[in-house]
C-alpha cells in the first residue's frame, strides 16, 4: 500500500469508462463518440450539442521526475484508450453532450442553478439521514453508464480483448482514485515503478479533486433524482478527535474492535475495493473491483511521529496567504507554495516543503488510521467526502484572495499529468487541468461559510432557527393540546373536589330550610299574646 505518510437525454454523463466505448470496435478503431439518445447521432451533433473530433493534448514537457515515455496507460490521457472524443459546445457537456456543464441545468442547459455545500452540522436531522441513505443507495448500486477498466491496453492485446467489470456508483469514484494514483506497472510480476501520481504531490491535486467531487455530486444527483445535491463538508479547523465519527454521521467506532465502525452505523457493513496495493503491485495487475473485506478506521491511534495534531485555524489562514500556488519542482519539495502546504508536505507554520510531519490534508488521511490512511482506497471511507470538500472551500478561499491569472497554473515542467494542457486521469468526458484553476462560483457552487455576513445569516443561522421551529412545531401544537387538556382535567377536578366539599354544609342549609318551613318563627296562635303585650 502506498501511504500518504510515505509520501436518455439530458441527464448528467460523467467519465471513464461509458458502457459504450468499453468495446472491442470502439478500443480498436480509438474512438469514444456514443450517440446521443436524443436524436441518435454521435456526440448531438443533429441538434447542435457537440461533434466527434480528434483529441490534442498540449505537452509542453514534464520535470524530470518520471523517466519513461509510453509505457503507461495515462501518458497523454486519453490518446492510449482514445484520439477522437465528443467535443461539446456552449453549455453542454458529458461523454455524448447529453448533459450540461457544471452549474447549469435545462433542455438546453441554459438555466444556471447554483449550489450551497453546507457544514455537515449545520444540516437538519432529515437532511444528514439524506446524505447518508443516499451514499448508501449508491454503494448499492451498480453504475448503469460506466465500467471500470481491470487490465492495462497491452495486457487487453492493445484493445482486441476487452477487460472491463460493472462497479457500483460509489465504488465508481473509489476506483477512480485510485487509478489516478496506482504504481506504473512495467510488465510482470514486481515490476512497478511507484514514484507517479496523476493527481497527488503536484499542481494538478486542486483542480483534480474539485472535478472529483463535482462528478460525484452529479452521479448522486442523477441516482436520486435530488436536482438539489450538494456535497456537504466538515470543519475540521482546531478539531481534537473525529467529530463526524458518530452513528448519526459517518459511523462511531465499533467497542468490540476498534478497527471497525460500530454496527448501529449503516457504514459497518460496507466492504472497500482497490484497497491491496502491494498485492496489485506484486502480482502486475490492477485493481478488479472485488470487494476486499470491511471499511477500516481507528482514528487517533496512528503514528504520532507522522503527524503530530489536526489542523489548526492559524494553520489555514496561513496557508491561505501564501501568494504563489506552486513553486520550484512543483513537488512534495516545493517551498513557500499554497498547493504543497495545503495538500501537506510542506509545514503550514513556515511553508517549508519536505515537511518532517504530514500536515493539513494529508495529516486528516493519516490521523483516520485504516482506510483513509492510503492514497489509493482512502475513497472507500464516506469521510473523504466531508474532508475534501472542505480542502475544496480552502482552495476556493485563496482564488477568491490572490485572484491568480490563468498563467500561473503551471504550463510546463510540472511531474507528468499536471501542466495545464494535460487532461485529467482518467475521466471522460476530458477535462483539462487549467481549466479548473477558476472559483466555484464559475461552476455553480458555493460554501455556506464563505458567503456574506447577511447570506450566511439567512443561510445557516435564521435558516437553522427556522429548521428548528419547523421540527418544533409538531411537539409545541403537542404541548398546547396536552396542556389544555391537563387544565380541563384539573379544573374538572378542582371542581369535583370543590363541590364534594361543599355537599355536606349544603345538606345541613337544606335540612334546615326544610324545618324552617315546617316551623315559622311567628304562629297564629301566639300572635295575639305578643299583640297584646306590645300594647
Amino acid at each position: 500500500m502506498k501511504p500518504f505518510a510515505a509520501i436518455h437525454s439530458a441527464r448528467p454523463s460523467l467519465q471513464q469508462f461509458p458502457r459504450p466505448c468499453a468495446t472491442a470496435e470502439a478500443l480498436l478503431s480509438k474512438e469514444c463518440c456514443p450517440q446521443w439518445a436524443g436524436d441518435g447521432s454521435a456526440c448531438g451533433s443533429l441538434s447542435g450539442r457537440g461533434s466527434c473530433e480528434d483529441v490534442m493534448v498540449l505537452d509542453l514537457g514534464n520535470s524530470p521526475q518520471y523517466p519513461f515515455s509510453g509505457v503507461d496507460d495515462r501518458e497523454r490521457w486519453p490518446l492510449v484508450f482514445y484520439s477522437r472524443t465528443c467535443r461539446c459546445a456552449g453549455n453542454f457537456m458529458g461523454f455524448d453532450c447529453g448533459g450540461c456543464r457544471f452549474g447549469y441545468v435545462g433542455e438546453r442547459c441554459a438555466q444556471q442553478r447554483p449550489r450551497l455545500r453546507r457544514n455537515v452540522f449545520h444540516l437538519s436531522e432529515a437532511e444528514r439521514h439524506k446524505f447518508i441513505s443516499y451514499l448508501n443507495l449508491a454503494k448499492n448500486t451498480v453504475s448503469p453508464d460506466y465500467v471500470i477498466v481491470t487490465g492495462t491496453y497491452r495486457q487487453m492485446d492493445n484493445g482486441s480483448r476487452p477487460m472491463f467489470s460493472d462497479v457500483s456508483v460509489y465504488d465508481l469514484f473509489v476506483w477512480l482514485h485510485y487509478y489516478v494514483s496506482r504504481s506504473v506497472l512495467l510488465g510482470g510480476p514486481n515490476n512497478v515503478w511507484t514514484d507517479v501520481d496523476f493527481g497527488h504531490w503536484a499542481p494538478a491535486f486542486l483542480p483534480w479533486h474539485r472535478v472529483f467531487l463535482l462528478l460525484w455530486e452529479q452521479e448522486i444527483q442523477k441516482l436520486t433524482g435530488d436536482s438539489d445535491f450538494a456535497m456537504p463538508y466538515w470543519d475540521w479547523r482546531d478539531a481534537l478527535d473525529c467529530q463526524v465519527c458518530t452513528d448519526e454521521l459517518m459511523g462511531g467506532r465499533n467497542t468490540l474492535n476498534p478497527d471497525l465502525i460500530s454496527p448501529a452505523s449503516v457504514f459497518s457493513s460496507w466492504k472497500v475495493i482497490c484497497s491491496l496495493a502491494p498485492e496489485y503491485d506484486t502480482k502486475g495487475v490492477l485493481c478488479d473491483g472485488t470487494p476486499e473485506g470491511p471499511l477500516l478506521r481507528n482514528p487517533g491511534n496512528h503514528d504520532h511521529r507522522i503527524t503530530s495534531r489536526l489542523p489548526t485555524w492559524a494553520d489555514v489562514e496561513f496557508t491561505v496567504s501564501l501568494p504563489d500556488y506552486d513553486t520550484g519542482p512543483m513537488d512534495r519539495t516545493a517551498n513557500m507554495s499554497f498547493r504543497n502546504t495545503l495538500e501537506g508536505a510542506g509545514d503550514p507554520e513556515t511553508g517549508l516543503g519536505s515537511s518532517r510531519e504530514r500536515r493539513m490534508h494529508t495529516s486528516l488521511h493519516v490521523f483516520m488510521n485504516g482506510s483513509m490512511s492510503s492514497v489509493q482506497g482512502s475513497a472507500n471511507d464516506p469521510i473523504f467526502i466531508l474532508h475534501h470538500a472542505f480542502v475544496d472551500s480552502i482552495y476556493e478561499r485563496w482564488l477568491r484572495r490572490h485572484q491568480p491569472p490563468r498563467t500561473q497554473y503551471p504550463q510546463k515542467n510540472a511531474p507528468i499529468g499536471h501542466n495545464d494542457g494535460y487532461f485529467m486521469v482518467p475521466f471522460l468526458p476530458l477535462y483539462r487541468n487549467g481549466d479548473y484553476f477558476i472559483s466555484s462560483k464559475a461552476l455553480g457552487y458555493d460554501y455556506s461559510y464563505l458567503l456574506d455576513p447577511g447570506q450566511y445569516f439567512v443561510q445557516e443561522v435564521l435558516g437553522s432557527y427556522v429548521e428548528q421551529a419547523r421540527r418544533m412545531w409538531p411537539w409545541l401544537i403537542g404541548a398546547v393540546l396536552l396542556g389544555a387538556l391537563v387544565a380541563l382535567v384539573a379544573g374538572v377536578a378542582v371542581a369535583t373536589v370543590a363541590r364534594a366539599c361543599r355537599e355536606p354544609h349544603l345538606r345541613k342549609r337544606k335540612k334546615a330550610l326544610l324545618a324552617t318551613e315546617k316551623q315559622p318563627l311567628l304562629s297564629r296562635r301566639e300572635e295575639p299574646t305578643l299583640s297584646h303585650h306590645m300594647l
